[in-house]
Parts: structure tokens; C-alpha cells; sequence
């Protein structure tokens, strides 16, 4: 599987929030942060307070794709 976060940097941009703001306001680790960075899983829970954080669904920030096609 592919994971990407590229639609939440995007988010970002349009809410003009640094990731350090929105790291902090969810509440995940630098670490997290790395590995979104990297485009490698993390947590749903992880994910689900970004969720929270920025009010938007799963959908809005990371897009898995199947190795297969």
C-alpha cells in the first residue's frame, strides 16, 4: 500500500498553517510528523486527532492506494 499526504499539505497551505501549528494543535509528536513527511503509515489515531484538529474527515488529508494498480 501508498500512503500520501500531499492533500494535507495542501490543507495547510489553504489555512496558512505551518505543520510545527498544526503538529501542536493536535497533538502528535515530531515524530508522526517525520513519517507523514515521508509519506509512511501512522496511526488512525494519530490521523483522527489531525482530524479534529483542523475539522475535516480522513479523506481530506491522506490517500492510500493499493500497490496492485
Amino acid at each position: 500500500m501508498t500512503y500520501s499526504y500531499n492533500q494535507l499539505w495542501k490543507l495547510l497551505i489553504d489555512k496558512r498553517m505551518t505543520k510545527t501549528e498544526m503538529r501542536k494543535a493536535a497533538g502528535i509528536s515530531t515524530n508522526i510528523l517525520a513519517k507523514m513527511g515521508k509519506d509512511e503509515p501512522v496511526a488512525l489515531d494519530s490521523l483522527a486527532k489531525i482530524c479534529v484538529a483542523l475539522g475535516c474527515t480522513l479523506d481530506d488529508i491522506v490517500e492510500i492506494t493499493s500497490d496492485a494498480e
